[in-house]
């Protein structure tokens, strides 16, 4: 348990949603800096995406768990959660 408030911030987890502007696919990910992830992906230092770039991203969850996050990540690719996952961004991408 934390000892102090800013303690509960120490451990950041994301799940996020990337959307390529190239062929409009998704692709999930899990990482703990979020921010240098997303450089890297549109960096192409990222093997997976590197060819369907530019990349923007569309959703994130935060997680204090890593193993909270790695299961959300996990399920998010699974055929149920990856059909729930356009349901619930139906809108955003509608946009693209």
């Amino acid at each position: 348990m934390p000892t102090k408030t800013s303690d509960v911030f120490t451990n950041k987890y994301y799940v996020y949603v990337l959307q390529s502007q190239k062929d409009l696919k998704l692709y999930i990910g899990f990482t703990n800096d979020l921010k240098r992830r997303l450089q890297d992906h549109n960096l192409g230092k990222v093997d997976s995406t590197k060819t369907r770039r530019p990349l923007k991203l569309i959703h994130y969850e935060y997680f204090q768990n890593r193993q909270d996050a790695e299961a959300r990540e996990i399920y998010l690719k699974s055929g149920y959660g990856h059909n729930q996952l356009k349901q619930i961004l139906k809108n955003t991408l509608k946009m693209s």
